[in-house]
């Protein structure tokens, strides 16, 4: 081979050489990207969600551009590997706990939970009492009091007087 056929030879290999030093300098592992939360898991969290804007209405059901947009932020959340009670947490934090379908059971939220259970038993024995209190008849024990005269009692009560004079009064 001729010198120059050589060197170009000698130079295309050090060229190869060098770009295949500086590629494994620069060589970094790429994984794979996550695959993105389906809906039904952003719904699962959406569900738990009442929409700020909109009142009453879950937020995996609000048709409106917010609600979309803040099911858009729960889906990077969950791709950015956040749990679900840190999602709500957030939630919690830029809107108040309204947001929450369920209220937290702090302070005095925690009657919510205790009250209805214990008023309802309650309600019901008082309905029950009332109820057999008012078909129950009452017995009139003999002797129980003085015996009246039929004369006795409208000369104490005019009206019993007049109304008993004018049925006489009628035969």
């Amino acid at each position: 081979m001729s010198r120059t056929k050589l060197r170009i030879t000698n130079y295309g290999l050090f060229a190869f050489a060098l770009v295949l030093v500086l590629t494994g300098l620069f060589y970094q592992t790429v994984s794979a990207q996550d695959p993105t939360p389906t809906d039904d898991e952003v719904n699962k969290i959406a569900k738990q969600l009442y929409c700020p804007v909109c009142e009453n209405t879950p937020l995996d059901v609000c048709p409106t551009e917010a609600c979309r947009q803040w099911r858009e932020l729960i889906r990077l959340q969950l791709s950015q590997g956040k749990s679900e009670e840190e999602i709500k947490q957030y939630f919690v934090d830029n809107y108040g706990a309204r947001v929450l379908s369920e209220p937290p059971r702090t302070g005095l939220n925690w009657l919510v939970y205790i009250l209805p259970p214990v008023l309802i038993p309650a309600g019901a024995f008082i309905l029950f009492r009332s109820f057999r209190e008012w078909t129950k008849p009452r017995a009139v024990e003999a002797g129980s009091g003085p015996v009246k005269e039929a004369g006795e009692a409208s000369e104490k009560d005019p009206y019993i007087a007049r109304l008993e004079e004018e049925l006489k009064n009628r035969k």
